[in-house]
C-alpha cells in the first residue's frame, strides 16, 4: 500500500516540475495545427491566427511604435522551449508594443512567443531580399542560458542537511 501512495504523490507533484512560461489565456489562443512552415509559405493566409513559436534572437530594434525582434525559428517543445538545432524553418519578425532593451534581448538568446500572425514584410538580409512572416507579440518569454542547456535535473531529492563550501 505504501508504494502505491508514494507513486500517487509523485504523480501529483510531478507536473510542478514542468516550467509554465505562458499564461493559460495565451495558450488558449494558440492554434495547435498551425506550424511555422505553413506560416512561412503563406503568411497572409494565416493573418489573425495565433501560434506558439520560438528560436534565437538575430536582432532587436526599437521605434516609437514599439520593439521588433528578428528571430531565427527553431522547433519548440510542448512547454514552448525552443530546441537548438542546425535546422531552422527560417526567420520571422515579432513586434511588441513596449521597448525591448537590446542589452536584455541580445542576439543569440533564445525566446518563445505566443503571437498573432499579421502578415509579411520583405527586407534586405545580407545580399538578398528576404520575406519575413510578421507576428504581433501576445506573450513573450526570454530563456536564460541555464534553462536551455541544463545538465542537471530541475529537481532533486534529499534532506538538504549537508553543504559543501
Amino acid at each position: 500500500m505504501r508504494p502505491l501512495i508514494f507513486l500517487f504523490c509523485m504523480l501529483l507533484f510531478l507536473p510542478g516540475c514542468v516550467p509554465r512560461v505562458f499564461s493559460p489565456e495565451a495558450l488558449k489562443l494558440v492554434d495547435p495545427g498551425l506550424s511555422f512552415a505553413m506560416i512561412k509559405d503563406n503568411p497572409v493566409k494565416y493573418v489573425g491566427r495565433n501560434v506558439l513559436i520560438g528560436g534565437t534572437i538575430a536582432g532587436v530594434k526599437n521605434s516609437v511604435q514599439g520593439g521588433e525582434l528578428e528571430v531565427v525559428e527553431f522547433p519548440v517543445t510542448e512547454e514552448g522551449q525552443p530546441v537548438d538545432s542546425a535546422v531552422s524553418g527560417g526567420r520571422f519578425l515579432a513586434y511588441g508594443k513596449g521597448f525591448l532593451d537590446p542589452l536584455i534581448f541580445k542576439p543569440g538568446m533564445m525566446v518563445s512567443i505566443v503571437g498573432e500572425v499579421t502578415g509579411k514584410r520583405t527586407l534586405p538580409l545580407d545580399t538578398i531580399d528576404y520575406t519575413y512572416p510578421v507576428l504581433d507579440i501576445k506573450e513573450l518569454y526570454l530563456w536564460k542560458p541555464e534553462q536551455m542547456y541544463r545538465t542537471t535535473p530541475v529537481f532533486h531529492f534529499g534532506l538538504g542537511v549537508f553543504h559543501s563550501f
